[in-house]
């Protein structure tokens, strides 16, 4: 059995098609760990596939802690402005065999998952509870 290298892969992956920055690639990998963990917290701890929608909001979760207001540009940056980019990332990764999919996979899983503006901005927008926990306001002390 021969040993995959992940960073020679992907460098295969960008050369046939260069849309997305290398820290994209990460990221999704990065948010589909992030997908299983939530995944295998509500079965039970049992690690198993992910659907495509189920790896949309892990990577919605994961980009709001890790770049909070900061998501879309950062996003936007490495080529992906919407979710069916997310999986062209993946489709990429799997026919490379970086990732695995089952038979009914398909791109058109991503399609129409969310919208960047209100997965990415609304969360932080005045008057919205924030979706990254914030510490307490102290209180003012009387004298």
């Amino acid at each position: 059995m021969q040993v995959i290298n992940f960073d020679e892969v992907l460098e295969k992956v960008m050369s046939s098609d260069p849309r997305y920055h290398r820290e994209a690639y990460l990221f999704v990998r990065e948010g589909l760990d992030h997908a299983q963990k939530l995944s295998s917290k509500a079965h039970k701890n049992e690690i198993r596939h992910v659907t495509g929608q189920e790896l949309l909001a892990g990577i919605r979760d994961y980009a709001l802690t890790q770049y909070g207001p900061m998501t879309t540009t950062v996003l936007n940056e490495w080529g992906v402005r919407e979710c069916e980019d997310f999986g062209e990332i993946v489709f990429n990764m799997v026919e490379h065999g970086l990732l695995s999919k089952t038979e009914t996979d398909t791109r058109a899983d991503f399609k129409g998952g969310y919208d960047f503006g209100e997965a990415f901005h609304k969360p932080f927008l005045p008057g919205k509870k924030s979706a990254v926990t914030r510490a307490p306001e102290s209180k003012p002390t009387e004298a």
